[in-house]
């Protein structure tokens, strides 16, 4: 929580929220490599509700900042990408994210160290485990 609330201050004079930022962020890293995910691909991506997913990409598609586009293949589904603007956008938001990480991972020695690269290893195998009611 305290990470969401840090990335919204810092990103408030961009006009972005954290939920914007993710899925803004994860256009322009996918499309880095040419993929136009569909709403369904992102939401997988991102972690986020599908539901959701939908409602940003519209909301961003009316600021101009993301095309949604239907897949010729199967017009049931929808494919993102980031506009012209939404790259100027997301490049300085990118920007404004690392500095808040590199400030966060200073005490582990920064991005490069490798307690850095434990700490993550060992809270992404934490975060991997499945959750809800036992059998």
């Amino acid at each position: 929580m305290r990470w969401r609330v840090a990335v919204d201050r810092a990103l408030a004079p961009i006009g972005l929220t954290h939920a914007q930022y993710v899925l803004l962020s994860s256009l322009h890293a996918l499309g880095r490599t040419g993929r136009h995910p569909s709403q369904r691909e992102l939401a997988d991506h991102t972690g986020l509700e599908a539901l959701y997913v939908s409602k940003l990409a519209r909301a961003l598609e009316t600021d101009g900042l993301v095309a949604r586009t239907r897949d010729p293949e199967d017009t049931r589904v929808v494919r993102l990408a980031l506009t012209e603007r939404g790259q100027q956008v997301v490049r300085p938001a990118i920007d404004t994210v690392q500095r808040l990480l590199d400030q966060l991972l200073a005490p582990l020695g920064g991005r490069g160290d490798p307690r850095t690269a434990a700490f993550t290893a060992e809270l992404s195998a934490l975060l991997d485990v499945p959750l809800g009611p036992s059998d």
